[in-house]
């Protein structure tokens, strides 16, 4: 027997305006656009969709953290620093709206290259082949030196570090954000991963002192995110794999001691979307009653615009 083509004379329809939709004109559509827009009017024009959405529901966030004498603790990778987002970020730090700055081993190297001559990313593929990648004295020799000076006092990386570029006077001291987190007195921890850097190739790297450093850090940073519940705000920029670990770790000890952490938001903001970041900092920390969300997008554009919107919605003097 032959099929042939359904008849569709007998399906059913119903009146399109009984149907619940998704999506609104007078709701979630884009307001109007025009020359010489506030940033907060640009904002609120944003489609009230995906994106969009997300992205005013960060700054919502970080707004009431601030008022609210919350944590606002901001991720990065080193990728951050490179592309010049220092100013940026300072200047949040300065108007109290972060509170603490976590990073991996990279961030700091290119914050102290920076400080020191105002220049850093070497070519890497040219230097490899003749083993010359990662090998420029002062990095390895003051980092490295930096950090056994203050594992001797008990410091963590950040602050070892930053108080080096401070009282070693680096010329370029004001676009340190390790430099900055010391001055406004706020934790800036610093999590490295034995290997990954190039200051672990120097004569002076010591593999003791890099993981007490770091240990230090990581102490510190636990308790940080210890105070995050009932409204604080942690933000991952460009780390795809060592702060999303070090976060789920952290906040495992956190739980596990009693804090209790929950009613918080996360939000991932990369220029693609991997898997650590997503799990680990999006979805499983607020499988409770807390909020993941996502921004995608160059970090060069959308953090100087998360910040501006920030400090416009604050009025900040700074």
């Amino acid at each position: 027997m032959k099929i042939q083509p359904i008849d569709l004379a007998g399906v059913k329809t119903y009146p399109l305006a009984s149907r619940k939709n998704k999506v609104s004109l007078e709701r979630d559509f884009a307001g109007e656009i025009g020359a010489g827009m506030s940033v907060s009017a640009l904002l609120a024009a944003l489609p009230n969709q995906l994106g969009g959405e997300s992205f005013n529901a960060v700054i919502d966030a970080v707004v009431k953290a601030r008022t609210k004498g919350k944590p606002v603790v901001v991720a990065i990778g080193g990728h951050v620093v490179k592309c010049g987002l220092q100013p940026v970020l300072k200047r949040l730090i300065d108007a109290d709206v972060i509170t603490a700055i976590a990073m991996n081993g990279s961030a700091t190297i290119h914050d102290y290259e920076i400080s020191l001559i105002g220049e850093t990313s070497e070519d890497v593929g040219a230097a490899l082949h003749c083993g010359a990648f990662g090998m420029a004295e002062e990095t390895g020799r003051d980092i490295n030196a930096a950090l056994k000076a203050g594992v001797a006092e008990g410091l963590g990386y950040g602050e070892a570090l930053g108080r080096f570029i401070v009282e070693n006077g680096n010329p370029h001291r004001e676009f340190s954000l390790l430099a900055a987190c010391l001055d406004k007195g706020i934790p800036a921890t610093v999590h490295v991963a034995i290997g990954t850097d190039i200051i672990h190739q120097h004569p002076g790297a010591d593999g003791a002192v890099l993981g007490q450093a770091s240990f230090t850090d990581f102490r510190l940073f636990t308790s940080v995110v210890a105070g995050l519940g009932e409204g604080g705000v942690f933000i991952n920029i460009g780390s795809a794999v060592i702060m999303p670990e070090v976060f789920l770790k952290a906040l495992s000890i956190a739980q596990n001691m009693g804090f209790h952490v929950d009613h918080f938001t996360t939000a991932n903001f990369d220029m693609t979307q991997h898997y650590r970041p997503l799990q680990n900092v999006v979805r499983r920390p607020t499988a409770g009653d807390s909020r993941g969300l996502t921004i995608t997008g160059h970090h060069e554009i959308m953090i100087p615009l998360l910040a501006a919107g920030i400090l416009d919605r604050i009025g900040s003097k700074f």
